[in-house]
């Protein structure tokens, strides 16, 4: 993520008493502003990077909390926690919540959660419970074994919105499809039982 600012700095100016008959010290200049681009960490904790091109040249930033000034003066240089608390914290804090995803498993030929991912339905009420506005894909899906995968896939899908509107979250919406078998997460020939296939993935936002 990359946030942009106008810093304002300042410059002191201590004056010299000589005697009574010292002229006043001239005005402080007035002071400058210096716009400032800062690197910081994506939701995965990647950093990215940000170039800057001017007449000066071309100044790469790939590392999290470095910064270039936009006039071209300085070269990268680290950004403290506390000036990117001054500068930035409310767009920082503005920064929408990253969506959280769950693989929840099933038994086979059914709509039975393995008891693993039954224990997850609590923690997917409690992901989606923190944010504003929650909003729920619910995406069913199957192995290659047997037939009718697309409405099986869609069971699943049901049973595990109906787990976790059960549990009492209110979403202001939750969409609930089927990929039947056409999207395994570990490829396999027809007819073939894969643990892995028979899920339903939720992602809340």
């Amino acid at each position: 993520m990359t946030l942009m600012r106008n810093l304002l700095m300042g410059v002191m100016v201590v004056p010299l008493v000589v005697g009574c008959a010292t002229p006043p010290p001239p005005p402080a200049p007035s002071p400058k502003l210096v716009a400032y681009a800062v690197l910081l960490d994506n939701a995965d904790g990647s950093a990215g990077a940000i170039t800057f091109t001017d007449a000066n040249g071309t100044v790469a930033v790939n590392r999290s909390k470095n910064a270039v000034n936009l006039d071209g003066a300085t070269a990268p240089y680290t950004v403290d926690d506390n000036t990117l608390q001054k500068d930035f914290g409310a767009i920082i804090a503005a920064r929408p919540q990253a969506p959280a995803s769950f693989l929840l498993y099933f038994e086979s030929g059914g709509t039975q959660l393995t008891a693993e991912s039954q224990a997850l339905i609590a923690k997917i009420v409690a992901d989606a419970a923190k944010r504003p506005a929650a909003d729920i894909s619910v995406i069913g899906h199957t192995d290659t074994e047997g037939d009718a995968n697309e409405k099986l896939g869609l069971q699943r899908a049901q049973a595990v919105s109906g787990l976790i509107a059960g549990a009492g979250l209110k979403a202001v919406e939750t969409t609930v499809t089927s990929h039947g078998e056409r999207d395994l997460l570990v490829k396999t020939p027809d007819n073939t039982a894969e643990p892995e296939n028979r899920r339903v993935e939720v992602t809340v936002r």
